[in-house]
């Protein structure tokens, strides 16, 4: 019998990044990149800084959700303004685990919660629909270059 740690370390298959965006500066719209250098200090050219927020990813599988309980048919995963959209896995299990992207590698550390421009950007109701659905902030563990369409693996 597995073990709960053998069982939460699972996957069905590797994920894969989907998008990417980069915010450049506070309050700027995100601007959407193919590849990027990854450093400690996050996404290459996005305003993050060192430490366990420096990168946030999100599921894919979510945008649907939070569409939807914003009344909305679809969104643009940009406007939620996360670095990373992944699929495939279940960010939720990586917690505090680490991941290979492409050759960088997270950790995955606390939850990434929506900021109060999702009321705007999403329309009445936005900042809740997000709630729990926001993806996950990470750490640099490894520097390395990162592109749409690489896979994601457990380390």
């Amino acid at each position: 019998m597995l073990t709960l740690a053998e069982l939460q370390g699972r996957f069905a298959s590797p994920g894969r990044v989907e998008a990417m965006w980069l915010r450049p500066a506070r309050g700027a719209a995100a601007v959407s990149v193919d590849r990027v250098p990854v450093t400690e200090a996050g996404l290459s050219g996005d305003r993050g800084r060192a430490g366990k927020r420096a990168v946030t990813l999100i599921q894919a599988e979510h945008v649907p959700v939070i569409a939807s309980l914003a009344g909305l048919e679809a969104i643009d995963p940009g406007l939620l303004r996360r670095n990373i959209v992944v699929s495939g896995l279940n960010l939720l299990a990586f917690r505090g685990k680490r991941m290979r992207l492409g050759t960088a590698v997270l950790e995955l550390t606390v939850p990434c919660h929506p900021c109060s421009k999702m009321e705007t950007l999403l329309g009445h109701g936005g900042y809740s629909a997000m709630r729990g659905h926001g993806g996950f902030c990470a750490s640099v563990v490894g520097p390395g270059d990162l592109a749409v369409g690489d896979s994601i693996a457990p380390v």
